[in-house]
């Protein structure tokens, strides 16, 4: 069905250098609607072109991790937007200071093997928001990171912040410390900013996990399988992109779908069907040799 959808339906893609890079890959571009078809060798080429195993890089070594088929690890959930102040009890915006405390409870965990992005520097002005956030969480954490860079601009800054963290590029392409999240839109949707952090990832040789977050429901059909297949769409043309910008680019499967509560209008990501989803989405992730980050709920 995902062969079907991708080769007869399509994405839309809204960047125009991500659709000269699919045109170049023997895709089938729309110019005039944006919409890119893709027949099943370049799905398949780009699937056997990843690596099946993924190397999350911490500062040191020992805070290395390995991601691959049956081996499973744990991070914690980003992000919070709110934060309940533990000191005067007020409930508020996150803020920069705040990262840097989760940051510094999360280095102490020693089941919670990875960072991802606790919260959010909301007191920091938008345009250089991921800038903040990364340097709160690069400086008191040695854990691999997973990030969200929000931007083509942020992504490189935040690789030149790696790059001085470990004393270079070079030593950064074999030792990346952190990775680029990134999220398309469903149904069937690769944004501009979305397709900027794709390729930025695969040209820096950063790490790359696009999370798909198709919502039963809402942004996709109501039965979990149709929404799971939308899901799929959307993470490997994704994929084929990174791979079409550079072969062999680490590229990690990642999910946050889950159903829409229809009563309260609000994404169920603590439901048990998203853990169904989850389950499914890690199951396609084995059956592609890819390694998967999915919501625990």
């Amino acid at each position: 069905s995902t062969l079907e959808l991708l080769k007869d339906t399509g994405v839309f893609v809204e960047n125009d250098e991500a659709l000269a890079i699919f045109d170049g890959g023997g895709c089938r571009v729309d110019g005039k609607h944006k919409v890119v078809k893709f027949p099943n060798w370049v799905v398949e080429d780009a699937i056997q072109s990843a690596p099946s195993t993924f190397y999350a890089c911490g500062r040191r070594p020992e805070d290395d991790v390995i991601l691959e088929d049956n081996r499973v690890t744990f991070t914690n959930f980003g992000e919070g937007i709110m934060f309940v102040d533990p000191y005067t009890g007020e409930h508020r915006e996150t803020t920069k200071d705040d990262i840097v405390k989760a940051s510094r409870i999360i280095d102490s965990l020693e089941n919670v093997e990875t960072y991802e992005r606790a919260m959010c520097s909301h007191d920091r002005p938008p345009e250089s928001q991921a800038l903040h956030n990364a340097e709160a969480s690069l400086t008191n954490t040695t854990k691999h990171h997973w990030l969200c860079p929000v931007d083509r601009f942020q992504a490189k800054k935040i690789t030149e912040m790696c790059a001085a963290l470990v004393g270079g590029r070079e030593v950064l392409k074999k030792r990346p410390l952190l990775s680029f999240t990134t999220c398309p839109i469903s149904p069937l949707k690769l944004p501009s900013h979305h397709c900027e952090i794709v390729m930025e990832a695969a040209e820096s040789h950063m790490g790359l996990n696009v999370v798909g977050m198709a919502m039963s429901a809402g942004s996709g059909p109501v039965h979990l399988a149709g929404t799971v297949i939308i899901q799929n769409c959307e993470v490997l043309s994704s994929l084929i992109l990174a791979q079409l910008t550079r072969k062999g680019s680490q590229f990690v499967y990642g999910s946050s779908t889950c159903p829409l509560d229809l009563r309260m209008a609000t994404a169920s990501v603590g439901s048990p069907e998203t853990g169904m989803i989850s389950a499914a989405v890690a199951r396609l992730a084995r059956y592609y040799s890819l390694p998967c980050f999915v919501a625990g709920g």
